[in-house]
C-alpha cells in the first residue's frame, strides 16, 4: 500500500502584500467607491462615447471590408465595452461586448467570423444602450444576449 497523502500548505503571502496581514484597506475601498459614484452622473455620456467608436469600426469594415486591421479595430471596442459596460452600470452591454470577443479572440479564426454575427452585436449593443436595457433580467436584454451567445457557439463549434 501506497504512503498516505500529504498536504502541502504554502504560505499566503498575498494578504501581507494587499493589506499588511489585515486584509485589504476599507477606507481605501470606501474611498474608491465614492469616486466612482461622483462620475456616474458622465457614465452615460462616456457609453455615449464608447458606443461612437463602436459605430465607426462598424463603418469601417463597411467602407474598407473586413480585413485584419478592420477585425482588429473592431476587437478592440468590443473589448473596452467588455471592461466599461458593468463600470458604466450597464452588465448587458459587458455580457454582448464578452461575446463578441470570444468570436474574435483568436487571431487566426477571426477571419472566419460571419460578419452579419458582428452586426448583430453591434446592432445589440446599440439597442439596449438606447432602450437603457441594462441587465439580463430584461427579457429581451436575456433574447439578445442568448441568442447570441448561441450563434457565436455554433459559429466557433464549426
Amino acid at each position: 500500500m501506497s504512503d498516505p497523502a500529504q498536504f502541502i500548505r504554502p504560505p499566503n503571502t498575498l494578504r501581507a502584500k494587499v493589506g499588511g496581514g489585515l486584509g485589504i484597506n476599507a477606507d481605501a475601498i470606501a474611498k474608491a467607491e465614492e469616486a466612482l459614484k461622483a462620475m456616474s452622473a458622465q457614465f452615460s455620456q462616456w457609453l455615449a462615447d464608447e458606443i461612437v467608436k463602436l459605430d465607426k469600426a462598424q463603418a469601417d469594415i463597411r467602407e474598407q471590408g473586413y480585413t485584419p486591421a478592420t477585425a482588429e479595430a473592431l476587437y478592440f471596442r468590443a473589448h473596452d465595452l467588455k471592461g466599461l459596460g458593468t463600470t458604466y452600470e450597464y452588465p448587458l452591454v459587458t455580457r454582448i461586448a464578452g461575446s463578441l470577443c470570444r468570436l474574435l479572440d483568436d487571431v487566426e479564426a477571426r477571419m472566419a467570423a460571419p460578419v452579419v454575427i458582428l452586426d448583430a452585436h453591434i446592432d445589440a449593443i446599440r439597442a439596449v444602450v438606447r432602450d437603457q436595457i441594462k441587465t439580463d433580467e430584461h427579457p429581451t436584454g436575456r433574447a439578445l444576449a442568448e441568442t447570441l451567445e448561441a450563434r457565436v457557439a455554433e459559429h466557433r463549434r464549426g
